[in-house]
């Protein structure tokens, strides 16, 4: 039994991380931090954990101590960078949900993010935390970089294939779709619903934050290729939706694909390999990953879905946490007969 720390907790992954905490068996108790919302109750800022979760005052930031085993960090970029490195030299475990730690680079930080990393020693000793796809044997570190969601719904389509058929690929094409939850809870004029309600809009096109984590991770990988990423708007409030092109030398046989997909997974509980395209609405509320590989000549085209606020955030680092313990990977987050724990 551990007791956690929640840092942010006040906002949309926050909330999720509150109600995975409150019904995981490992979990004997959690305290939640935050800026403005601090002295309210839970009740107040989230009416639907009535009888949920128990009742709490959001403590101030400025209070945390080192009294948790593992510290889940949700906060804006640039803001973890104050409270990590201190939790970790504490010997704390942390989770940091943000960009700050996502890169191996402190030059690629500052260039993508427009801050300076303080504690960029970090950066290469921390574990990269895509869980599904990366074992046991990578999970030797304190910290934990959650992925992006973006990232996570790509690099869990494309990594196979960047694994063992680099040598094949031409070029990748991947856009993406998300829902206006991902730019948090901060009013935004361009996200309200008379803005944003039957529209569709592409934005940060060639300058979005997680391209350079993208080829980070498929670097590591083997891809050496170009890439191009584009990123939309959907009209809705949760999930993210991603189309990869990939061009390759050669034909591809899509059996012999999906069945190396399948190996690759196998030990997933989250990833499901579809026949037809995913939709959104099937992993909307849960923590899978739901991917299609469709493949013509030289042409493959793979489809993947997600929750954003979910498998792109607060259920990865559930996920991630369950690996630090060595628990099974799926606690908190799927119910006795297999049903994923549906979080609105």
């Amino acid at each position: 039994m551990i007791s956690v720390g929640i840092i942010g907790g006040s906002g949309y992954t926050g909330k999720k991380l509150i109600h995975f905490c409150t019904q995981h068996s490992f979990v004997e108790n959690f305290e939640v931090y935050g800026f403005s919302k601090a002295g309210e109750t839970l009740y107040n800022l989230f009416p639907d954990l009535v009888n949920i979760a128990v009742d709490k005052i959001i403590n101030s930031i400025e209070d945390i101590s080192a009294e948790h085993d593992l510290y889940f960090v949700a906060l804006p970029h640039g803001e973890a960078l104050k409270y990590v490195p201190k939790l970790i030299e504490s010997g704390k475990k942390v989770i940091d949900l943000g960009g700050d730690y996502r890169l191996d680079s402190e030059n690629l930080y500052s260039e993508w993010y427009k801050k300076e990393h303080t504690s960029a020693e970090l950066l290469n000793n921390k574990t990269y935390g895509l869980a599904d796809y990366y074992g046991m044997s990578d999970y030797n570190s304190n910290l934990i970089a959650n992925p992006g969601c973006y990232p996570t719904s790509i690099l869990l389509a494309l990594l196979p294939l960047a694994k063992y058929y680099s040598h094949e690929i031409l070029s990748v094409s991947s856009v993406s779709y998300s829902g206006t939850s991902g730019a948090g809870k901060s009013a935004n004029q361009d996200l309200l619903l008379s803005e944003m309600d039957g529209n569709v809009k592409a934005y940060n096109v060639n300058a979005h934050r997680h391209q350079p984590e993208i080829m980070q991770e498929l670097k590591k990988n083997g891809f050496n290729s170009p890439f191009s990423f584009t990123t939309h708007l959907l009209p809705a409030a949760i999930g993210i939706y991603s189309t990869s092109v990939v061009h390759l030398i050669n034909n591809l046989d899509e059996k012999e694909i999906n069945s190396l997909y399948e190996v690759v997974y196998k030990e997933s509980p989250f990833v499901r390999l579809r026949n037809t395209p995913p939709e959104l609405k099937w992993v909307a509320g849960t923590n899978f990953c739901d991917i299609n590989i469709s493949i013509k000549g030289n042409c493959a085209v793979i489809t993947s879905t997600i929750d954003n606020l979910i498998k792109g955030a607060s259920g990865q680092a559930i996920q991630n946490m369950n690996k630090i313990y060595g628990w099974e990977e799926s606690a908190g987050l799927l119910v006795k007969g297999g049903n994923n724990v549906q979080v609105y």
